[in-house]
């Protein structure tokens, strides 16, 4: 068999490279179904080419290629035969519908509007070792986007599309039996701490985030609750003390860091947990041989990209960081996908 037809057939070494060159085409289709919302339409119920397309406005010419290719995808579902009519796979449904609270399109809208076009200098950060983003022209990434509050509430609803999908995981793989108070550092919506409430009725918790999230975060809170049990915290953790609590949490924060600042905040949650206290820090970490969990290690490139100082680290280099701050224990645990969490005890 030739390297053509092996293309077109068996997946091969060359179908392989291919994949990878070419994977930004398959973003673009994804983050283009996105921004049209075409799996929301499908919510409703499934329709023909003819009918999805025009209620998306698309051009007759490629529009039953741009459907194809999200069969091909795996994102979507079509019958059998010229006028079958097509329809949101399980996880396209779940995922990518804007009406569902699993919607993970805020996070594809940013990847899309922000990401896709800075990574196209990957090859100058890796030289420079400098910031592909805003940074470049003089702004600054978190103060720039702190001060616009219609930034601010699409970064916001991505952070949540992206720590939710290991929300169940965290609430079951934690013995919150043992603790009555949690507070999420960075906590952006607040909608893992309410998902966490939910879930464990004892508990009380507080967000705790800069005063521009205040507002966000109380929307949230009155729309998902539990309001009684679910408080906000305004604060600067670089300047202040993280706020007191039997369970700290800290997800997709370190990571956006450099290494003096990581060990900064670990010491500061050391000094707000009381004995037996525990901090839970989840991402994705890269695994300890460094050589299996891509989404960790291709997240640590886009700190390259987006800040300073920032890396993704491993779990062990996590628990060696949380044993320097003075934790006496601590253990690895997979949450879902590419996330997993370290949990460290005072």
């Amino acid at each position: 068999m030739n390297d053509s037809e092996r293309v077109q057939g068996d997946p091969g070494p060359l179908e392989a490279i291919l994949r990878i060159a070419l994977g930004f085409q398959a973003s673009k289709v994804l983050f283009s179904a996105v921004r049209f919302g075409l799996f929301t339409e499908l919510a409703e119920k499934p329709l023909t080419a003819e009918e999805l397309r025009v209620r998306l406005g698309l051009h007759p010419r490629s529009a039953r290629d741009f459907f194809d290719a999200l069969v091909a995808l795996g994102l979507l579902e079509r019958e059998d035969g010229p006028d079958g009519r097509y329809a949101n796979t399980p996880s396209a449904a779940r995922y990518l519908d804007r009406a569902r609270d699993t919607y993970l399109g805020r996070a594809l809208e940013m990847y899309d509007n922000r990401l896709y076009g800075f990574w196209g200098s990957l090859a100058d950060g890796l030289r420079t070792g400098e910031p592909q983003n805003e940074i470049k022209d003089g702004g600054e990434l978190f103060g720039t986007l702190y001060k616009d509050p219609e930034r601010l509430a699409c970064f916001q609803q991505a952070m949540t599309g992206l720590t939710m999908r290991s929300a169940d995981a965290l609430a079951e793989k934690v013995d919150w039996s043992a603790h009555r108070t949690v507070a999420d550092i960075g906590c952006a919506e607040g909608a893992m701490l309410s998902h966490l409430l939910h879930r464990h009725p004892h508990l009380r918790g507080t967000g705790f985030d800069l005063e521009a999230v205040r507002g966000n975060f109380e929307r949230h809170r009155e729309r998902c609750g539990p309001a009684d049990r679910l408080s906000f915290a305004a604060g600067n953790f670089f300047h202040d003390p993280l706020p007191r609590a039997d369970v700290l949490v800290l997800g997709h924060i370190l990571h956006d860091w450099d290494l003096p600042t990581k060990r900064m905040l670990l010491r500061k949650a050391y000094e707000a947990l009381p004995e037996g206290g525990l901090v839970v820090i989840h991402e994705s970490f890269i695994d300890d041989d460094r050589r299996r969990n891509l989404v960790g290690l291709l997240g640590s490139l886009n700190m390259l990209i987006e800040t300073p100082g920032g890396f993704d680290c491993t779990a062990a280099d996590c628990r060696g960081w949380l044993a320097e701050a003075g934790f006496r224990e601590s253990r690895t645990q997979h949450l879902a996908g590419a996330e997993s969490m370290v949990v460290g005890r005072k």
